[in-house]
């Protein structure tokens, strides 16, 4: 048995109301700057490894549970009240393509670590488009209400930035190559992190 703590750096609290009424009720309060409050994981296990490699399992399986978690909870991915199989089956293929052309979006925006859709999609949905013509050339002016505007207009401003260098290169590329283009750049991250000397495989449409 493994137990793991971490530091909460949550400026609120929870704490009980009413000690003395059977009904417990939670409340929010704000804490002391040097109160030190902690959460703690209870790992149990057979494992022979040892404990930051147990740890860093546990912390894996958790990632990879998350993004089940996010597609059913957060983009209705199982909440179908139909028994038909093929009805089933259309809808779950629909939800994960939007799913994965969304991930893929939010990557090339935000590159550094994955954004949820509770939060993701507030954040860069929010943004009214309009597209302005001036001679030959079109131009889309997007404006964002988001209170993290700057922050969106700067992940606008990566994503302008990547295609407006593929369109110079797309007369040269086929569509197979300019989409490889587009998959590296999504997954700049993973490919920083990976191991020297291995190669990464990317899904490329036939």
């Amino acid at each position: 048995m493994i137990i793991v703590r971490r530091r909460v750096r949550s400026e609120l609290l929870l704490a009980l109301e009413n000690q003395n009424d059977p009904q417990l009720k939670l409340a929010f309060i704000e804490g002391p700057e040097n109160l030190k409050t902690y959460e703690y994981a209870v790992l149990v296990t057979n494992l022979s490894d040892g404990f930051v490699t147990i740890v860093q399992h546990y912390r894996d399986r958790t990632d990879a549970e998350n993004y089940f978690d996010e597609i059913k909870n957060q983009w209705g991915w199982g909440g179908y009240t139909t028994q038909d199989l093929k009805s089933c089956r259309l809808i779950s293929r629909m939800v994960a393509l939007v799913y994965h052309w969304w991930t893929l979006f939010v990557r090339l925006a935000n590159p550094g670590n994955h954004l949820e859709a509770t939060t993701s999609r507030p954040l860069l949905l929010s943004s009214v488009g309009r597209l302005v013509k001036s001679g030959r050339q079109q131009k889309m002016i997007i404006t964002s209400n988001h209170v993290k505007k700057e922050k969106v207009q700067n992940m606008f401003k990566k994503i302008g930035y990547f295609f407006n260098q593929l369109k110079q290169d797309a007369t040269q590329l086929t569509p197979r190559e300019s989409w490889i283009r587009i998959l590296k750049k999504c997954m700049e991250a993973f490919s920083l992190n990976s191991s020297p000397g291995k190669t990464n495989v990317l899904p490329v449409p036939g």
